[in-house]
């Protein structure tokens, strides 16, 4: 970047620190588009004059809440609920509810934003936002997180709806949680729509929802790969996290052909060099979803190793899905992927890779999927959960499945289309960048200022 477009790339940033204090994550997410776009913005001064940037990167609306509710011993506790209604310039906000003690103001804000460059790569139609609480469902009986999701659902039903805000599930925001909040709403607003996305097939939920992101992340890397002539056969695969997305992932990649010899939490990492069978990731998801265990059971039962306290970056690999959470991968952890081999990185979460870390991957030239563009398969089938809501209409498996690829290359294609340099060097993050940019901001300029 020129010394030019830097000061412009700090300027910037200052006014989005001073206006935004204390929310590093969100800083770290705006930086990261602005030093893509920059360039692009100064080349095509339309977007400078309207001050799209400057609007995106502010929030339409930002709700917070208190959310009172009784644990099983009659206690009253409070938790802070919110909703990040950043942009609806293409559609009606679209993002997913994050249950977690981190959660805070400055984490859904970077949420949010990511989501809106997510959704806009997708070519579907919807806009981004982000909400949630720092209620912890870890260690609470299912009545507990009733009475937590009803008391939420109270006040944000106010503001959501099919044609206004989506929301759907996140860390901590499954099935479970889904159905409580969706039973609540519609207690309250006396209809059956499609509020939410993320629901169980028999009640308007969509086919292949659970396993989207995990699996997008997946053929998107399978897309990197083709640039090169290359595949996922045979690869060794090292994935961080055992939830969701992580277990879909391993799913879609040992129905190409690949090997994945890691999973972890937030205790530490198994490391299984024989590689996760089918039968083993049975075992994964019964611990995981169902008993709510810790990894290590999975060493324990089948004799592998287990690391504590640690990532596994450190495993020799071909390819790498970083599937728990943001800034989980720092710059060594990139420079002992890209040492020991690894020729690829998709990301299955947001922002799981500190800006050091990013830089690093870019500098070695290997394949590098950013969330906003590796990991948008799970937005993408809620999506598409809509379309089928609106249609009263479900898709069978196939159908979603063809879909979901479809647009996971198309988003492929777009980076491709912004990202890649006169020495045919794809810069994906860029690309995704740029991509997602354009739309939104267009619509916006034709909308005027609003």
């Amino acid at each position: 970047m020129s010394d030019l477009f830097e000061a412009k790339v700090n300027d910037f940033m200052a006014k989005i620190i001073a206006k935004n204090p204390g929310e590093a994550e969100y800083h770290q997410a705006v930086q990261e588009v602005t030093e893509s776009l920059m360039p692009f913005i100064e080349e095509n001064p339309v977007y400078s004059h309207a001050k799209i940037l400057e609007r995106i990167a502010e929030p339409e609306r930002v709700i917070m809440f208190r959310v009172p509710w009784l644990d099983d011993q009659g206690n009253i506790q409070i938790n802070r609920g919110y909703r990040v209604e950043m942009n609806s310039a293409i559609g009606p906000y679209k993002g997913g509810l994050r249950f977690h003690p981190t959660v805070n103001l400055g984490i859904l804000k970077f949420l949010a934003f990511e989501q809106v460059f997510k959704n806009s790569l997708t070519t579907l139609p919807m806009g981004g936002g982000k909400g949630g609480s720092d209620f912890d469902p870890k260690g609470k009986s299912d009545n507990e997180v009733m009475r937590f999701c009803q008391s939420f659902m109270t006040e944000l039903s106010r503001h959501i709806g099919p044609d206004t805000d989506v929301p759907a599930g996140d860390i901590g925001v499954g099935g479970r949680e889904i159905g409580y909040l969706f039973g609540q709403y519609k207690r309250i607003r006396n209809e059956f729509t499609g509020v939410l996305t993320g629901k169980a097939i028999e009640w308007g939920g969509s086919l292949i929802r659970p396993e989207a992101t995990g699996y997008g992340a997946v053929y998107f890397a399978q897309e990197m790969l083709k640039t090169q002539g290359d595949n996922l056969k045979g690869k060794v695969c090292a994935i961080s996290g055992s939830g969701n997305v992580a277990q879909y992932a391993t799913e879609k990649i040992l129905q190409l052909g690949g090997k994945v010899v890691t999973l972890s939490d937030s205790a530490g990492f198994i490391y299984d060099e024989g590689g996760i069978t089918e039968d083993k990731l049975k075992f994964v998801m019964e611990l995981k979803n169902i008993k709510r265990g810790r990894i290590k059971e999975y060493a324990d039962k089948y004799g592998v190793d287990y690391v504590a306290g640690k990532t596994p970056w450190s495993v020799k690999c071909d390819l790498a899905f970083p599937c728990a959470t943001q800034n989980e991968i720092n710059e060594d952890d990139a420079k002992t992927l890209v040492n020991n081999g690894c020729i690829a990185v998709s990301e299955g979460a947001n922002m799981p890779s500190t800006p050091e870390a990013a830089e690093a991957f870019v500098k070695a030239q290997i394949l590098y999927g950013p969330g906003k563009a590796a990991n948008a398969g799970g937005v993408a089938v809620s999506g598409l959960e809509m379309t089928q809501n609106s249609m009263r209409l479900p898709w069978t498996r196939d159908e979603v499945d063809d879909r979901l690829q479809q647009i996971m290359t198309s988003i492929h294609d777009t980076c491709v289309k912004f990202g890649k340099d006169n020495s045919g060097f794809i810069n994906y993050i860029n690309g995704a960048n740029i991509g997602g940019y354009i739309k939104v901001a267009d619509s916006m300029i034709a909308q005027g200022v609003v």
